[in-house]
């Protein structure tokens, strides 16, 4: 714990430890950039209460939908989807670190059923979150966010297998806590990504708003990291259709789950075309 506070009074300010999600992969497949609304830089989104919670601060607009079309093509409920987030942009490289390593904090993912995702607004979207990590770990302390750079910024989570077809916003978040011990010190990096679900579900869980599902004074974002913690509460809602890991007193496993071996140096802009091969289990 020692260490890690040097090191967050030595880089707190470091711009180059900001981050954005970037890339995403459906079923191991590389959709690259092609579907996501790129955030302007890489710095954090610092207010709760602003719009810029939703997809962060005016991002890139995309007219990309990741495997809308054909039928067959269709992203479907149950699939495995992988965000991918890293420093600066179309770095892809894993000897590099997804998230500067003093920037401790939760992975989040969020989903919204829209209409049109090229066009839907973040901040009028309703919400519902699919996906969580915290403090898997308490002794040593491991973050979620160290889970990200163990694993070449790359995060893998499932679509709820009875959701509603038809459009979607996926919004992937990371809380940053390095200097969270005062209000307004948390630091909020999201990107939004725009997809079509197929399949025959009809479930449309329960759903909060952005800017309304955080509060600056919450116990998961107005915290003190550097002391021992035994539990973490992640903000927001409870995940639907499943659970996040519980804060365990051993230590996390830190071998990497995604194939770094695999990892491309190239950023796909178009999504991909039918029958395109992955890489296999994201």
């Amino acid at each position: 714990m020692l260490a890690k506070l040097v090191l967050a009074a030595s880089l707190a300010a470091s711009v180059a430890a900001h981050a954005t999600f970037q890339e995403l992969w459906i079923n191991g497949v590389d959709q690259g950039s092609s579907c996501v609304r790129l955030p302007q830089s890489n710095s954090p989104v610092t207010s709760v209460s602003t719009p810029d919670i939703a997809c962060n601060a005016s991002p890139h607009p995309s007219d990309g939908i990741c495997q809308i079309m054909p039928v067959e093509y269709v992203l479907e409920a149950g699939d495995e989807v992988t965000v991918e987030m890293h420093q600066q942009p179309n770095d892809r490289s894993c000897a590099n670190e997804a998230i500067g390593g003093n920037h401790y904090g939760p992975v989040l993912v969020y989903m919204a059923k829209v209409e049109d995702a090229t066009s839907a607004v973040g901040s009028s979207a309703q919400w519902f979150k699919v996906a969580e990590i915290g403090l898997p770990s308490s002794n040593p302390d491991y973050w979620g966010t160290e889970v990200l750079n163990d694993n070449c910024g790359h995060y893998t989570f499932k679509v709820p297998s009875d959701i509603a077809p038809g459009n979607y916003l996926i919004r992937a978040e990371v809380i940053a806590l390095h200097v969270a011990s005062s209000v307004g010190g948390a630091q909020f990096y999201m990107s939004c990504y725009q997809v079509n679900v197929g399949g025959s579900g009809s479930a449309n869980p329960p759903t909060v708003s952005f800017p309304g599902a955080y509060n600056a004074e919450d116990p998961g974002i107005l915290i003190n990291i550097y002391q021992q913690l035994s539990t973490y509460t992640i903000p927001g809602p409870t995940p639907y259709a499943t659970t996040s890991p519980a804060v365990a007193n051993t230590p996390y496993p830190t071998t990497a789950t995604w194939n770094t071996a695999l990892q491309p140096t190239t950023v796909p802009t178009a999504v991909p075309t039918p029958g395109t091969p992955g890489i296999g289990k994201a």
